[in-house]
């Protein structure tokens, strides 16, 4: 695949100041101006003022210009305009309206954690106490993971995504969303039908299901207003996950333990139905979660912009 990860997200909110701190908590750092950055991606996420909570920009990643080009070629055969230059290419997703910016940006090697010794039943591989439950050190995100956001033409972002761009489709939910990949995670961005087009949330890595835990714990000291959904397990990617949300109303999640799809002959999309497309075990999902509180709010919104 010449796609191979997001490279950042921009996210419009009312109050740039306030969604800021909460993405500094956490575990995001400021890099200047109104961008915080991963450990390892860099600059990844980018507040600007919005009326409303809205995705404002994608980022993807690819290898060489040739990328582009063909890209662009696609999207032409599909009817969407998109300028291009030597190392980017710009586009407009056509339902939602948020701009797709597509950079020639090397691939990223994340240094690879030492494996965590675990004790199991007739196998004593640590002796003493879990180096997890000793971590003293704040939680920082290694890399933007994936986006999910509402499309009310879930057909037209899929043709967008898939025959236009180059992403993968990884499984299906249904008839109402699918995960799609632009690189060896399960996906990178997911979406779902929706009444209104919107941002559901942003996915965070972690490197394990002690930093999911240790990071939700401290972002819900004195503040336990922010807690959506968690912990849990999703069958879908498989990755552990915690979904918290932040000023403006987008969730924002930590997972770590995602499936990775280094080719594409290994893997055969699922159809998913119920709660199997949505979390293999933990607490059930809030209603919020799949439907927030704030939609009708969005649609109006949106409407009055429109």
């Amino acid at each position: 695949m010449s796609l191979h990860r997001l490279s950042h997200v921009t996210i419009g909110v009312p109050d740039v100041a306030a969604t800021t701190s909460y993405y500094t908590d956490f575990g995001l750092r400021p890099s200047g101006g109104t961008r915080l950055a991963t450990r390892d991606g860099g600059d990844q996420l980018q507040l600007v003022p919005a009326p409303f909570r809205r995705l404002v920009e994608l980022g993807v990643a690819a290898d060489d210009s040739d990328d582009l080009a063909r890209i662009a070629a696609s999207l032409q055969r599909l009817g969407h305009p998109a300028s291009l230059d030597d190392d980017a290419l710009v586009t407009t997703e056509p339902v939602s309206g948020f701009t797709v910016r597509i950079r020639v940006l090397p691939r990223l090697r994340q240094e690879p954690q030492p494996a965590t010794p675990y004790n199991g039943p007739g196998r004593i591989e640590r002796r003493g106490r879990a180096p997890g439950v000793l971590r003293t050190e704040p939680v920082r995100p290694r890399r933007l993971g994936h986006a999910v956001a509402g499309t009310t033409d879930l057909a037209t972002t899929m043709r967008f995504f898939v025959d236009g761009l180059g992403f993968k489709v990884s499984d299906h939910i249904g008839d109402k969303g699918a995960f799609m990949r632009c690189s060896t995670d399960h996906h990178n961005f997911l979406a779902l039908q929706s009444p209104v087009n919107y941002l559901h949330h942003t996915s965070w890595q972690v490197d394990d299901i002690d930093d999911v835990g240790r990071g939700a714990h401290a972002m819900l000291e004195g503040a336990p207003e922010r807690h959506v959904w968690g912990l849990g397990r999703h069958h879908a990617g498989s990755n552990f996950f915690w979904y918290l949300k932040d000023p403006a109303g987008n969730f924002s999640e930590y997972f770590s333990d995602m499936d990775c799809i280094p080719e594409d002959e290994i893997w055969e999309p699922e159809v998913l139905e119920g709660a199997k497309g949505l979390f293999s075990w933990g607490p059930p999902p809030p209603p919020s979660f799949l439907e927030p509180e704030d939609l009708a709010a969005l649609m109006t919104g949106a409407h009055s912009k429109g």
